[in-house]
């Protein structure tokens, strides 16, 4: 019997995917629940399993767009199961590549060397440069290296001098594509704006420092920044309802909870997996939450509904050195926070000069339905949460917020 595997929906408003890989090759024994593809749609990659068991004949190519619904390979279920090799296209992969091959051969072994002298000029020239005149095919009489082939043979500002030129060209993934697609969009179809502000580190600093061993110990995770910026994005929002909105068409849909979107780096690209209603989990219940989703999303097993329905995304650039960003406004939400590196600053306290770590903060957000003040204010909002977290995110009890 000939089964005809189709491509299953990965979730709802996705019309196609991609075959990013086979994991398999044509007429390879194939197991029931084996994974023999990978298929990226525009939100996610995901593993498409055997149906059955059978022999496996490909239907199409890798890189290849396919509709939801279309067939991509046969498994011939009547097939028996073959001695012996039982290896997968990623063995044989390996195996390929253990074979010896025949080596390259080398540049000096086909280098032309000048058959005559250098002339005088020619000399004073390449003696300039360290270059030996040997290296240099002459043109003069009897293979004389001449001025102007000194000249031409020492490299100058901008011109070629025989390095690596090589260039490669890869397919773009279905995913990074729609990411560039969205982003275009965004630059196109919204007002967008950037306000910028510092965040004095310090009261976080000194509650990690004295609770953050005993929170690991109790709960089992770390007490990162993380809690604390999504704890003062919640109050913020609840303060400045705007910015927890978007446009529909003509109008303002405005929420009376927080879904908060967090930028994660994975195996594809980036993804947002979304914390859901973050205005009722406390410390460890955001700790917990932020590194369910990461561990998903790194490892590839994060879903679709994990990434949609965010209101507002906070995105972390700090992890990888940077001081100050312009974030892009993740579609359809209306406002996005950017957080960044800490660095130890000087700074102007009661009048006196002192080092604190500053983090730099920026809050992009579409200008149509979020005027200036309610977004100045929500960053100024923020600001004031995380440096005065024990009275404005714990009510003064420490070790009931976090749960010790």
């Amino acid at each position: 019997m000939i089964l005809e595997m189709k491509v299953p929906s990965p979730g709802e408003s996705i019309t196609e995917v991609e075959i990013a890989a086979w994991l398999v090759e044509d007429g390879d024994y194939v197991e029931k629940d084996q994974a023999i593809a990978e298929v990226d749609s525009d939100k996610a990659t995901l593993e498409l399993p055997a149906e059955e068991s059978g022999t496996i004949t490909l239907k199409a190519e890798e890189g290849d767009a396919v509709d939801v619904g279309a067939v991509v390979c046969h498994i011939d279920t009547s097939a028996t199961k073959p001695e012996g090799d039982t290896s997968t296209k990623e063995d044989k992969k390996e195996d390929t590549s253990k074979q010896e091959s025949t080596p390259a051969p080398k540049a000096s072994d086909t280098k032309t060397y000048a058959t005559g002298t250098a002339s005088p000029a020619a000399k004073k020239i390449l003696s300039e440069k360290g270059m030996d005149a040997s290296s240099i095919k002459g043109t003069g009489k009897d293979g004389r290296v001449t001025k102007e082939d000194a000249v031409q043979a020492v490299p100058s500002m901008g011109t070629p001098t025989g390095g690596a030129r090589g260039t490669s060209r890869s397919k773009m993934s279905m995913l990074r594509r729609k990411v560039a697609e969205r982003l275009v969009e965004v630059k196109n179809t919204t007002a967008m704006l950037t306000t910028f502000n510092e965040v004095d580190m310090s009261p976080i600093f000194e509650l990690r420092k004295e609770y953050k061993e005993t929170f690991k110990s109790k709960h089992g995770i770390s007490l990162g920044f993380m809690s604390f910026f999504t704890l003062a994005v919640v109050k913020a929002l609840k303060m400045y309802p705007a910015v927890n909105s978007m446009i529909d068409g003509k109008e303002m849909l405005s929420y009376d909870f927080c879904d908060i979107s967090i930028a994660v780096s994975g195996p594809k690209g980036l993804m947002v997996p979304v914390i859901r209603n973050a205005e009722n989990l406390s410390f460890r219940g955001v700790e917990s939450e932020v590194k369910r989703l990461a561990i998903r999303a790194r490892e590839g097993e994060i879903t679709v509904d994990e990434m949609t329905g965010g209101t507002f995304t906070i995105t972390n650039g700090g992890v990888f050195g940077s001081m100050l960003s312009t974030p892009i406004i993740n579609p359809p939400q209306s406002a996005i926070l950017g957080m960044h590196n800490i660095v130890e600053r000087p700074v102007a306290i009661d009048g006196k000069v002192e080092i604190r770590p500053i983090m730099y903060v920026a809050l992009s957000y579409d200008h149509r339905i979020i005027d200036g003040k309610e977004s100045v204010g929500f960053l100024v909002a923020v600001k004031e949460a995380l440096e005065n977290p024990i009275e404005l995110l714990m009510d003064n009890e420490i070790k009931k917020a976090l749960e010790l």
